[in-house]
């Protein structure tokens, strides 16, 4: 018998962009890349930001490029991937969260989340497949998603069908995308302590809400994602395509 052996987790040589890497989860997913010895791409409408993470990173020793880039923008988008790329991993955090109770969802509000969390994300994943397909190259793909993309949620209704669009396409981009050995998944995360969620957390009556339904009993920190997005980013995840990985606590357990 030949002893197996564990595939690798590097990803030493791969180019990576990170979209909403300015703050939280993309912050934290652009460092776990570079840690793991990708070349990374910080990418946001903020670039200010972009530039001190840069340089933050660049004192560890991790280097990384800033691409200024709002992905609700399909055109801008797809220029500036056509003329960085190709890249061998995308990680799109890009999103934002208007929470409102249905019937008070305003259609400004609905469509700012779409622009962004779907139809931004729709696109440039396809402009990061585009450009693999057309060097003949494999890639992983990763859109940050939600427990809320599997469950509902207080508020968030139009959040959770953002979240459930993104789950959709990214299964049928797999399943198109199989051939050229492009690998598309999604990671979602439960509530995780960031800016974003600092409204959410300092309500109590909210706050208990969530802290009942993670089984672990606690709120995740932007560091319970960085593994999980290294692992699909690399050959360790060679077989995983279509698939949500659940870092949720056992939130959608029930």
């Amino acid at each position: 018998m030949t002893r197996p052996r564990t595939p690798s987790f590097s990803l030493d040589g791969r180019r990576a962009l990170v979209a909403g890497a300015s703050s939280g989860i993309g912050a934290a997913c652009a460092v776990a890349l570079a840690e793991a010895g990708a070349r990374v791409t910080l990418a946001a409408r903020r670039h200010d930001l972009l530039a001190a993470l840069a340089t933050e990173m660049a004192a560890g020793g991790l280097a990384a490029g800033v691409m200024a880039l709002d992905v609700a923008d399909t055109a801008a988008t797809e220029r500036a991937v056509a003329a960085a790329g190709p890249f061998d991993i995308l990680v799109n955090s890009a999103g934002i969260a208007r929470h409102a109770p249905a019937v008070a969802t305003t259609e400004a509000d609905f469509d700012a989340a779409v622009a962004l969390n779907f139809r931004g994300a729709y696109f440039l994943t396809r402009a990061v497949a585009r450009g693999l397909i057309a060097a003949g190259r494999p890639g992983s793909l990763i859109n940050i998603s939600s427990q809320m993309a599997h469950v509902g949620g207080i508020d968030r209704a139009v959040y959770a069908a953002t979240k459930h669009a993104v789950e959709g396409f990214t299964k049928a981009m797999a399943i198109e995308w199989g051939r050229h050995g492009i690998r598309v998944n999604t990671i979602c995360p439960t509530f995780i302590r960031t800016a974003l969620t600092e409204r959410t957390f300092a309500d109590p009556e909210r706050r208990r809400w969530v802290e009942e339904k993670i089984k672990l009993g606690r709120v995740g920190e932007v560091e319970d994602v960085m593994g999980g997005v290294v692992y699909l980013a690399s050959d360790a995840a060679a077989l995983v395509t279509g698939a949500a990985l659940m870092i949720d606590g056992g939130w959608t357990a029930d």
